[in-house]
């Protein structure tokens, strides 16, 4: 009698990623720090940002023609009332299919059109209809047939469930090949906040997509089983929503620490790791305070982070894509081990997923 087939091991083969050229971090706290009155509120809105660990952050939206930024006179935000939704959603029309074939172009021969079977997006700064995947799949040239999966406002930890989405893809179907792609906008959704919590929050967010390739090939990093977990009364710590202007984030304060005092429970441990945490730690960049609270909880080195600050700081907060920046800064440097990624967004939940990485081939692909 012979013994049951054991199903495919799906390997993320190559990840590439891409943002935008316009750097409008420092055009952005320019911005905000006038539009906080009180001069204690300033000061420390100004020691926040220069703590925030973050350099660098992207937006699709472009230079004014005097080279401002969109906050600018002549800026895509110079209305009065800031842009209606209505515009922000034809801006992520047009500028989510580009940023997201950059990514993709950026895969090289690992990207076949032909071998493509199924493509699963994640993106939760717009909509479109028909959407991104829909959009992507046309442009890429890919055969109707193409299985698609769209991934809508789930937030950070999308990029994880993409993964996992394509690993059980590649599990049930053997021959699968799956595109992933995340693609972010979140410099659409500036708002005309005066308090400094919101203008924090704000501070973080940046525009970026990621493009994958998994399949049950033997090169990359092998996707093992995931882990999803929702932290009690917390429905109001992480929320989007949907305004007249734009979308509407509201992050609390208590997030770091519902998020140390979460990681540190043996309950959630023992769901997350058998043991010790892993040597490969992919943390989402989700800021400073974030990075952390999860070092603090998990009594982590600091070294183990280095991948997940190096991206806060080049890149920011690109949403669901930045757990997929993270894994490229990995695959990139050839990292070997066992491994998690892990990312928190609205809920408050976190989406994990665990990987192999044994020396990886040319599969890992920078910004």
């Amino acid at each position: 009698m012979s013994s049951p087939q054991l199903p495919p091991l799906p390997r993320l083969n190559a990840l590439a990623t891409a943002v935008p050229t316009h750097d409008i971090h420092q055009a952005f706290i320019d911005w905000a720090t006038p539009r906080l009155t009180d001069e204690r509120v300033r000061a420390l809105f100004a020691r926040m940002a220069a703590r925030s660990g973050i350099a660098h952050r992207w937006s699709v939206l472009p230079p004014t023609a005097d080279g401002g930024s969109p906050v600018a006179p002549g800026g895509f935000y110079d209305v009065p009332g800031l842009p209606p939704t209505s515009a922000r959603m034809t801006a992520y029309a047009a500028h989510a299919p580009e940023l997201a074939l950059q990514a993709i172009a950026k895969l090289g021969d690992a990207f076949d059109p032909r071998r493509i079977t199924h493509i699963v997006v994640a993106s939760c700064t717009g909509f479109v209809a028909p959407g991104i995947d829909q959009i992507l799949a046309r442009r890429l040239g890919l055969r109707p047939t193409v299985e698609r999966v769209l991934i809508g406002f789930m937030g950070c930890y999308a990029g994880v469930t993409a993964l996992r989405s394509a690993r059980h893809i590649v599990r049930s179907e053997p021959g699968a090949v799956v595109l992933v792609v995340s693609v972010e906008l979140s410099t659409l959704h500036l708002s005309l906040a005066e308090a400094p919590e919101p203008l924090l929050a704000m501070l973080q967010f940046s525009d970026g997509a990621a493009a994958g390739i998994v399949s049950a090939d033997t090169r990359g990093l092998a996707l093992g089983a995931g882990v999803s977990l929702a932290l009690d009364d917390s429905a109001d710590l992480i929320r989007w929503d949907i305004g007249d202007r734009g979308f509407e984030m509201h992050l609390s304060g208590e997030v770091p620490g519902r998020l140390r005092e979460a990681l540190a429970a043996p309950a959630v441990r023992g769901q997350l790791f058998d043991g010790d945490p892993p040597e490969l730690l992919a943390v989402h960049a989700g800021g400073r305070s974030v990075l952390d609270a999860v070092e603090h909880a998990l009594g982590v080195d600091p070294p183990t982070l280095a991948d997940s600050r190096s991206v806060l700081a080049r890149f920011g907060n690109m949403s669901s894509a930045t757990i997929l920046f993270v894994l490229a800064e990995m695959m990139a440097r050839g990292a070997e081990g066992q491994g998690i990624a892990i990312a928190f967004g609205p809920g408050l939940a976190a989406e994990a997923i665990r990987f192999d990485a044994g020396r990886f081939d040319a599969g890992g692909i920078g910004a």
